[in-house]
């Protein structure tokens, strides 16, 4: 049950991101659905293995590497899917933050309310 909560709140911050920058697209609220189970499968199974093989970069960056890296992925599922379009690869770098932060707040917030009940 958690699991998908956690994947609808994914799909309505990537519908977010896609109402704030104007670079990315996404065509309805299944295709949300489908791109953020993508996003999920390609962060955890293609991103472990781009730090490591990134891993001097990252580190003469302090880490900011890993940020280019996370909107590289974005671009990547926005390449592979017909229902979310994401322009360039800065699009793809501000997508991925803003996707983060807003999964990230949501997915608390729908802990703190899992939890009282």
């Amino acid at each position: 049950m958690r699991l998908i909560i956690i994947w609808v709140l994914n799909a309505m911050a990537l519908l977010a991101v896609a109402g704030l920058i104007p670079g990315i697209q996404v065509g309805s609220f299944t295709d949300a659905m489908i791109a953020a189970l993508f996003l999920g499968l390609v962060n955890t199974l293609i991103r472990p293995l781009l730090l490591l093989l990134t891993l001097p970069v990252t580190l003469l960056t302090l880490g900011l590497f890993i940020i280019v890296i996370n909107g590289m992925l974005f671009w990547f599922v926005g390449s592979v899917l017909r229902g979310f379009i994401v322009s360039g690869l800065w699009d793809g770098v501000q997508g991925a933050v803003l996707y983060s932060i807003f999964s990230w707040a949501l997915s608390a917030a729908a802990a703190q309310i899992l939890r009282k009940s």
